[in-house]
């Protein structure tokens, strides 16, 4: 039994992770903090989770977690969780961090986009834990950074086809929209009821953290810098994430080849739906799942490739796929806790 803690599970993605750990059958939850809820039951936090009395926040204290957990998912803001995995991987602790502060392999990256990191040796043993394309690293890691929702949504999207030499790495563009659920429980007046509802935006444009997160992996895999234009869009919906991404293919590539590439990448891949030709995914079709499904669109005459990629952006997009990593690393069937048949609505 892998003996699991969150820290943070009073937000969004850490109550996703209560769910799915309780519900795991190799996995056990042993503990849950939150230092602004230090002594708060789960239930007072989150009314709906009834029957989860017995889960009592309490303080972050590395040393008293050792011996209890064999890893621990933090669910923290940026800068938080560099200061607390060191402590944790002191402890012999492992560790799945759900924010940015170990998903760059440049701190100048990292540092650009948000602000001084205070453990680079950590940042550079990280493996980014995007699972389908960098499993084999992730089986031994210690500390996996797990990647953004938008990362994920684009990357799984674009990645088997830079890599394969089949578009140009030049002009990409991805409009992605997202619930309202990916700006997190805090307060902010751009996620209002009356600010979000029956309306759809543009935010961030041009100066989003994720891009450099996603030009960092797209540029590994091409060899050479990438850049992407990227604008984020947030529409009235809990939960769910779309991105529309905008290629030009290479002289003699057709839609059976990008389709080839995308088998040979995710054939057996439980969690990446190729759809069928013509298709395109909704978010209402992978709501509940650790799924993601893509939909592509070649025009000949242009060599315009459009891809759609959806995911759940607190599964798929942070809790999910931290617990697929998890068994990854623990060496257990990928899909355990994270198969359960979804219904449509």
């Amino acid at each position: 039994m892998i003996r699991t803690g969150i820290a943070g599970a009073s937000g969004y993605t850490g109550v996703e992770l209560v769910k799915l750990i309780s519900n795991h059958p190799e996995a056990s939850l042993e503990v849950i903090t939150s230092n602004s809820y230090n002594g708060k039951a789960l239930t007072e936090i989150f009314p709906s989770m009834r029957g989860f009395e017995s889960l009592v926040c309490e303080a972050f204290n590395a040393k008293d977690l050792a011996g209890r957990v064999d890893l621990m998912f933090l669910a923290l803001p940026h800068k938080v969780s560099m200061e607390f995995a060191p402590q944790l991987i002191e402890q012999g602790i492992r560790v799945v961090d759900l924010s940015a502060d170990f998903r760059f392999t440049d701190p100048k990256a990292y540092e650009g986009a948000y602000q001084p990191h205070s453990a680079l040796d950590l940042m550079n043993e990280s493996v980014y834990g995007l699972c389908e394309l960098f499993r084999d690293k992730i089986r031994d890691a210690r500390i996996i950074g797990n990647p953004g929702c938008y990362p994920t949504s684009i990357l799984l999207a674009l990645v088997p086809l830079i890599r394969e030499n089949l578009i140009s790495t030049e002009g990409l563009i991805s409009d992605s929209k997202s619930g309202v659920s990916g700006a997190g429980r805090s307060l902010a007046l751009g996620t209002h009821y009356c600010e979000v509802n029956e309306s759809f935006s543009a935010y961030k444009v041009g100066n989003h953290r994720h891009t450099p997160e996603i030009e960092e992996l797209l540029s590994q895999a091409a060899g050479t810098p990438v850049s992407l234009t990227f604008v984020p869009h947030l529409v009235p919906v809990t939960r769910g994430m779309i991105s529309t991404v905008y290629a030009t293919v290479n002289p003699g590539v057709t839609l059976e080849k990008i389709r080839a590439a995308y088998d040979k990448y995710y054939m057996d891949e439980p969690f990446v739906r190729l759809l069928k030709q013509g298709a395109f995914p909704a978010m209402s079709h992978v709501r509940g799942t650790n799924c993601c499904d893509i939909g592509c669109h070649l025009d000949p005459e242009t060599g315009r490739l459009i891809l759609v990629s959806a995911i759940d952006n607190l599964l798929k997009g942070a809790a999910g796929q931290a617990v697929q990593n998890m068994n990854i690393m623990f060496k257990i069937d990928e899909k355990t806790g994270l198969d359960a048949v979804q219904t449509p609505l």
